[in-house]
């Protein structure tokens, strides 16, 4: 199986108790995400699908999950890192129509619905924190 890495960002509004969700072609609700590039960091990649996905600019945090999978439809094994991650600029748009349908911020309890991968929900993810380092 390839090995493929998969990042995404958790933007969470404090006020409305809500995170920024996409919901891609084939109508599944995500956080913003998408596979690493060659020559791409973790960081730099969740950066560009958040942008991509959003079109908003994001400065990602530290990691706050981990997530593995196996998809033998597609011969992949996936690892999946999910970034905390803050706007710092841009409006949110969809650029990419082909591959995001929508784009929501969605409450908490909702969240966790659509996202059941994360047992312990949204909320001990946002109380997780490890650092991330690029060595050089």
């Amino acid at each position: 199986m390839k090995k493929v890495n998969v990042v995404y960002t958790l933007l969470y509004n404090e006020e409305s108790n809500s995170v920024l969700m996409v919901q891609n072609e084939n109508e599944i609700w995500t956080l913003p995400g998408g596979a690493v590039e060659d020559n791409e960091t973790l960081k730099q990649a969740a950066v560009r699908e958040a942008f991509e996905e959003t079109g908003l600019e994001v400065e990602v945090g530290n990691i706050i999950a981990i997530n593995e999978a196996f998809f033998p439809e597609r011969g992949h094994h996936a690892l999946m890192i999910t970034f905390a991650a803050k706007i710092i600029g841009g409006q949110i748009v969809i650029t990419h129509e082909d591959e995001i349908l929508q784009i929501k911020w969605i409450d908490l309890k909702t969240a966790n619905k659509l996202m059941p991968y994360h047992k312990s929900g949204i909320e001990k993810l946002l109380e997780s924190s490890i650092p991330y380092t690029f060595q050089d």
